[in-house]
């Protein structure tokens, strides 16, 4: 962990909401991971709630709390799910619900966002990313999933097989463009490796998420497509209504 790469989570935050703090805001991070976002958002002034379903997850979190922001009581972690709708309404409403390529690897995940929906505060916002459906190209990279996830050796396979086009073509591209070779704060190492192994896999177009966040009170404000390729498109929805 870096400064570099904590400022990295800061500026992709402030991007896609549009402001530059977030002081005042309660701010929920469903499927904390390495708990990189939390400490984004504290560092940008919000009170924030980290939560995992893997409680390593959890752990690696609250390292990163004890390195950075050590008995900061604006800053809470726990184990929970977030297809526990008790869980959820224990934890009240949130200014911010954000939830970036962890939905998808519920294994329900309509109903995952459906519960990442219901702890948004009236007027506030919903920040998630979720794969981008590709079709037929999906479809692929499913098998590439279960296979990556049957043994050590399949897994040793399916990472020479794709590491050429996943680490090595996008750090040409990303050189060429100017984007160093980190985005979010990630490597390509570990976002490859995140990509090839994420099982349950499920995929969303950005006109399927839109049609089923409008009957459920939520409007698009802002988005940002992969267009054709693989990876994430991210979501900003605000609720207009519950």
């Amino acid at each position: 962990m870096s400064e570099e790469r904590i400022q990295a989570a800061e500026d992709s935050l402030k991007s896609m909401l549009g402001r530059e703090n977030l002081a005042g805001v309660r701010f929920l991070d469903i499927g904390c991971g390495s708990g990189l976002f939390s400490l984004a958002a504290r560092r940008l002034g919000a009170e924030v709630m980290s939560f995992d379903f893997d409680p390593q997850s959890s752990a690696c979190t609250a390292e990163m709390k004890r390195r950075f922001a050590p008995n900061d009581p604006q800053w809470k972690i726990e184990v929970g799910s977030v297809l526990d709708g008790q869980y959820l309404a224990g934890l009240g409403r949130f200014d911010i619900v954000y939830s970036w390529g962890v939905l998808h690897h519920t294994g329900q995940m309509w109903r995952a966002i459906e519960g990442a929906m219901s702890a948004v505060s009236p007027g506030g916002l919903l920040f998630i990313a979720l794969y981008n459906d590709q079709k037929l190209i999906s479809k692929y990279w499913a098998v590439v999933k279960r296979f990556y996830n049957a043994n050590r050796l399949m897994r040793l396979l399916i990472i020479m097989l794709h590491a050429p086009y996943l680490v090595g073509l996008r750090w040409v591209v990303r050189a060429l463009t100017g984007r160093a070779w980190s985005e979010r704060g990630m490597t390509l190492w570990y976002d490859m490796l995140d990509w090839l192994g994420g099982w349950p896999f499920e995929v969303c177009s950005p006109d399927r998420l839109v049609d089923f966040s409008a009957p459920r009170g939520f409007a698009l404000v802002k988005l940002r497509t992969v267009g054709r390729r693989p990876g994430c498109n991210e979501f900003v929805l605000k609720q207009i209504f519950s």
